[in-house]
Order: structure tokens, then sequence, then C-alpha cells
């Protein structure tokens, strides 16, 4: 198995967790950081810290052709049309928000929301309150117990009074990749608008929005190797003039008056504030390096990584596996008979071994499979096979103690 070798690029991995060498497995949750982007937001705080946008002097000029210089960089990374198509936000969870909030003054009571059983909570509960807010139905699209969604009955859900159908691109709980253009063809049949969560699939796949003909999709940077709390907002020009500011204050409007302001233009419309400038820049620095490595090895890496890991744990007996996707990214989520998933991560931390446990704020999915949560491996560009065995070993050995 021809593996890529990356961990010298990321120095948080040389390091023991109660004496054992650290073994990451929970890059779902948030991704390590190259030494790359550590340095570049060191250096953007050493030479060039100043607020965009808004000084003729050179700091800020440096400042804000670095963060606009990023925003190009996105724009070229997932195809967009235009670059002020390619909205600043602080994740993906900003960015669901910031479109419910906008449609609550385009619904009317009557109309339908259309959300899949197998969303993250950010990619439902804002949904929830827009359905509160409008008087709008939510309706569902079903999980299948293969951890896939029943597509077989979508056309039978959508209709005239369909305004927006809203899911994932890969299930952060079960790894499910699912039908994306499909899904989007059939709702813009009927006229409705389509948002994306595109959280867990920007460090996994190349995505093309044009291809897609997505009206939003959204992603944060600490999915995808760059810093927390920056994420982007993409949507069709002709969608982001619909909605209303989702905020108010500096830097989003273009004249104001004590009793009324009109508004700037896209993208500025939806950034009020001061932006999370080092965030951005980043984040930019991440995607010049996933770009040198190459999303599609990358790929390539994690899938055969996920072959390996899956094959190893069906070889033992006490473990259950949730979700047998015949399309799947970098996610294994299984459970041990008669253990709690809690224990079993415990556990393995002892042994060194990073993995994620509970619901994983899919708590719509477990309740489907009648468990409290389970426990989470998930892989990257850094894992490894001896990352893979360690976790196995460990793994068997926490079975020992727990029976």
């Amino acid at each position: 198995m021809k593996q890529l070798n990356l961990k010298h690029d990321f120095p948080i991995l040389d390091q023991k967790i109660n004496g054992k060498p650290l073994v990451y497995l929970d890059s779902a949750a948030t991704t390590q950081k190259p030494q790359v982007v550590i340095d570049t937001i060191v250096e953007y705080y050493k030479s060039s810290n100043s607020n965009v946008h808004r000084g003729v002097h050179s700091l800020s000029e440096r400042a804000t052709d670095s963060f606009e210089a990023v925003r190009s960089a996105l724009c070229q990374y997932i195809n967009a049309a235009h670059e002020y198509e390619i909205i600043f936000t602080k994740g993906t969870t900003d960015s669901v928000n910031l479109v419910a909030h906008g449609f609550r003054s385009l619904l009317n009571p009557g109309d339908e929301i259309i959300v899949s059983e197998l969303e993250h909570h950010s990619n439902l509960v804002p949904w929830q309150m827009l359905a509160q807010v409008s008087g709008a139905k939510l309706v569902f699209i079903p999980m299948l117990e293969s951890g896939e969604l029943d597509i077989s009955i979508l056309d039978s859900l959508l209709n005239s009074r369909t305004k927006i159908v809203a899911f994932n691109h890969i299930s952060n709980a079960l790894g499910t990749v699912n039908p994306v253009k499909k899904i989007i063809s059939a709702a813009h049949a009927v006229g409705a608008c389509v948002f994306v969560d595109g959280a867990q699939a920007f460090p996994h796949m190349a995505i093309n929005v044009q291809e897609l003909d997505v009206d939003f999709y959204a992603g944060s940077a600490h999915k995808m190797y760059g810093p927390s709390g920056i994420g982007l907002l993409y949507g069709k020009s002709e969608w982001l003039e619909k909605l209303p500011p989702y905020q108010g204050g500096g830097e989003m409007i273009a004249e104001v008056k004590l009793k009324e302001s009109t508004y700037a233009g896209l993208p500025h419309k939806f950034e009020a504030g001061t932006p999370n400038i080092e965030g951005v820049i980043g984040w930019g620095a991440a995607l010049k390096w996933l770009e040198g490595i190459g999303i599609e090895n990358i790929k390539k890496h994690e899938d055969d990584l996920l072959i390996y890991a899956r094959g190893l744990l069906s070889e033992i007996p006490d473990v259950i596996f949730y979700g047998s996707a015949k399309d799947r990214a970098a996610v294994i989520s299984f459970g041990i008979k008669g253990s709690h998933p809690y224990d079993v991560g415990v556990l393995l931390d002892q042994m060194g071994i990073a993995v994620r446990t509970g619901h994983h704020c899919a708590q719509p999915i477990m309740t489907s499979f009648k468990i409290p949560g389970t426990v989470r491996i998930s892989l990257a560009a850094y894992t490894s096979k001896d990352d893979i065995d360690m976790f196995i070993v460990a793994l068997k050995k926490t079975i020992l103690i727990l029976n």
C-alpha cells in the first residue's frame, strides 16, 4: 500500500499522550494544522497586522491584498463564477444560519423545507427555527439502514410548495457521500433552492459548484487544515441579492443616516465588522498546502486506509458497524458489543489514541439506530497505516479490559 507521508508537516503530531505516541483519528471534528499555516499566521501578526478595506496606509493595503487573494483562491478552488459569490463567515454553522435567517423574509405559511435525516445539528436546527418563525413545514428525506438517503421517494416529497432543500455532501457521523447532483437536479425541477453543507467534503474531494449547479454551498477552514473560526458561504449571485443582510455594522453599508441605511454590494453586504483576518490568510496557506499535495492524491490515500481499517475492524467479533453506504469517505462509525462508546474512547485515550465518541452532533441518526452513540475514527492526509495498526492493537486491549 503506497501511502502519503506527511506527518513531518504537522508539529502537533510529534508528541506522546499518556506516555504513548499520539495517534490522531479525530480529523472529522477538526484537522491538525501544517507548520506553513502556523508560520503564515505568525508572520501576519509580525509584519502586516492591520484592519482590511479601511485604510490607505501600507499595512492596511498589504493586509487587504492578502485577505482578498484568499477569496480569489477559494473562488478558483470551488470553481465559482465570481469572487463576490464567496462570503466569509465564522464557519459552516454560521453559513447555514445566514441563509436560514435570510429566508425568513422569503417564506410563507404552508411553504415546505426539505432536510435529510442524515444531518449534523448545524444543518437541522437553523431550519427548524426558520420553520417555527415562518410557518413553513419541515419535510424529511429518510435514512435507510445502510446510512444512505432513500432517494427513491424524493420525487414524492418535492412539489410546488418546496422552497428549500438542505442536506450534507458527506455525513460527518457515518461518512456517507450523498448523490448531490441528483438531489439538486430534482429540487430545481420544482423551483426549489438548494443548500449543501460541504464541511466534510472540502478536505476529501474536489468541489465544483458550477458543475453541481448548487445554489448555496458552505465549508469551514478548520476541517481542511486551516484555522478555526473562519468559513465560507458560496451563493449564486441571484440568491445572495435576494437575501437581506444577516448582521448590521461596519463594512456592510453603502451609506448610513441616523434613521436609515443602504447596504453595500456583494460580498460586503454579508461581512459586517472586522473579519477574522489572520484566519482567512492562514486558510490561504492551507489551500496552497492542499493543492501542493493534490486533493486526488489525498482522496486515494484516505480511501486505501479506509478499506484497510475496515478490513481489520471486521476481523474483531465484538465490533458492530454503523453505516454501510456504497459511496463513503474517510469515516468509520462503530460500537463494541456490551460497551458504551464513552468507555471505549476513554480507554483508547489512555493508550494515546484520539477518537470521537457520542452522537457526533447527529442525534437523530443515533436515535434511528437505537443507540446512544458510536465510536468514530476519521482519517486525513497525515493518517498513516501505522496509525491504523496502533489503533487496532489498542482497541483489542480495550475490549479485553471492558469484557
